[in-house]
């Protein structure tokens, strides 16, 4: 899996394709996240944020490996295998954008409420930040995983789908997403910080499964 995971990163650098994701996620913080606003109401923005962009690079790393070259490795290394070090690079790249925006989102924002009459302490501000963030990327995973191959070949219906299922994946009440990022917008109003951890293993249970279907289905559809 090593050696996959080099693969597929490498193709992704190489390509440049993710400056796409990278720049447009660079330009949603940048409209969105202005110095001296409520940290937790930043940090529910930033996370929000990296659901598209994660589903966009799944889309990215699952596609990007020439047909030819695919035959190759997936008859060496099994395609599920394959299928799987694509998606892990994928998941990666989405942790490394939230990993780098939480702080510079602590660094900018105020410490304090919505109304400004509580401080708000920024390490478990920070915390609860990086939970969210990772559970937008999860989903943002899972929604990637299952608009694109194998389950969905066609590239324009595959856009769509995964559009509509990373909106979704945000707006639905009860999505792990959802409830992360609203918790984060809630808390901000009184100044409590709320860590989603629940929405969190949620979350990591719908990646999984995603990606144990969409991997199951590679060796079957291709």
């Amino acid at each position: 899996m090593t050696a996959l995971l080099r693969y597929q990163a490498a193709l992704l650098l190489r390509s440049q394709r993710w400056l796409a994701p990278v720049l447009l996620y660079a330009a949603f913080l940048g409209i969105g996240v202005q110095s001296g606003q409520p940290v937790l109401d930043s940090l529910g923005y930033a996370a929000a944020g990296l659901l598209p962009v994660t589903a966009w690079l799944v889309r990215l790393c699952v596609n990007q490996e020439p047909p030819a070259a695919r035959t190759v490795t997936d008859a060496v290394m099994g395609s599920p295998r394959v299928h799987l070090a694509s998606l892990l690079v994928a998941l990666g790249c989405g942790g490394l954008l939230g990993a780098i925006a939480t702080p510079i989102v602590l660094l900018i924002s105020t410490p304090a409420s919505t109304d400004n009459s509580v401080r708000v302490h920024l390490l478990p501000a920070g915390l609860a930040g990086l939970l969210a963030a990772v559970c937008c990327v999860l989903l943002g995973a899972a929604a990637g995983a299952l608009c694109t191959r194998p389950l969905l070949h066609r590239r324009g219906w595959s856009v769509v789908t995964t559009a509509l299922a990373a909106l979704l994946a945000l707006v639905t009440t009860g999505s792990p997403a959802n409830r992360a990022v609203t918790g984060l917008v809630t808390g901000s109003q009184t100044g409590t910080v709320h860590l989603p951890v629940l929405s969190l293993l949620a979350a990591a249970a719908l990646a999984a499964a995603a990606a144990a279907l969409a991997c199951r289905l590679t060796s079957l559809r291709g």
